[in-house]
């Protein structure tokens, strides 16, 4: 099986894509990150979220039609199986969380699919890169160069990525997970970056060091994609143990 193969994908994936490039501008991800630095959906455990995602299916992905929550033990189940540690595990069980937005009135175009820095120029690493011709801030002068409103080497903690489940998930769980999982929930997606190798100028030393652990996330998060189900009962006992090992019984969303 081949993955991430776009010239064959579903209509709607690139019908998402292009929703997603036009709208994801540096004014829509600031005034989303203020509005959801303040807002909470309510109290839930990590499992009952993985539940939710049962009846979600991620409407980017040219891979799979597999619900969320298949994915997710998918992934947690080849790590496992690796004898990856228990935070790389958890990071495999719980990095499309987020995608828990979907069911509180976000169109998927802005919380699944690929991320990218909005602020600076885009790269035509980025996957429909053609569809960024409708985006305001291409017509900025101020954001248009490579390094926008940015240093060199001032660090992806300090840019603005366009929103969706990675970044919202990262600010749930940040206090709860060892960095490592942090990092690899906040910028899983970035596969412009640590796929295709782009906007090296924005890393510092922090980046650089975390690569390892996001490029060993991404063989669970892609190649562990299978028509295959995992038979949930008889892994649940598990991943609540491992739940339970970092987190309480219920967190705030």
């Amino acid at each position: 099986m081949t993955f991430r193969e776009y010239d064959a994908a579903p209509p709607q994936v690139a019908a998402l894509y292009a929703a997603n490039h036009e709208q994801q501008t540096l004014e829509y991800v600031l005034q989303t990150k203020e509005k959801m630095a303040q807002k909470h959906f309510g109290t839930f455990g990590i499992w009952e979220v993985l539940e939710l995602l049962d009846s979600l299916v991620d409407e980017s992905d040219p891979d799979t039609s597999n619900a969320q929550t298949q994915h997710a033990l998918q992934s947690a189940e080849a790590a496992r199986k690796d004898n990856q540690p228990r935070w790389m595990q958890l990071a495999c069980l719980i990095h499309d969380l987020g995608k828990l937005l979907c069911f509180h009135k976000f169109e998927q175009w802005s919380v699944v699919g690929d991320t990218f820095p909005v602020g600076c120029a885009f790269s035509d690493k980025i996957v429909y890169h053609q569809f960024f011709l409708k985006n305001p801030d291409t017509k900025d002068p101020k954001l248009r160069p490579r390094l926008g409103i940015y240093q060199a080497n001032c660090g992806l903690s300090n840019v603005h990525m366009s929103y969706g489940h990675d970044e919202y998930l990262f600010q749930i769980v940040k206090d709860y997970v060892p960095a490592e999982a942090a990092y690899i929930i906040r910028f899983h997606s970035f596969y412009a970056w640590h796929k295709e190798g782009a906007y090296e100028w924005l890393l510092d030393d922090v980046d650089r060091a975390m690569l390892p652990h996001l490029l060993s996330f991404n063989k669970y998060d892609l190649y562990s994609k299978s028509a295959s189900l995992i038979d949930i009962d008889s892994v649940k006992e598990y991943y609540l143990d491992l739940i339970a090992e970092f987190f309480p019984s219920k967190i705030e969303f």
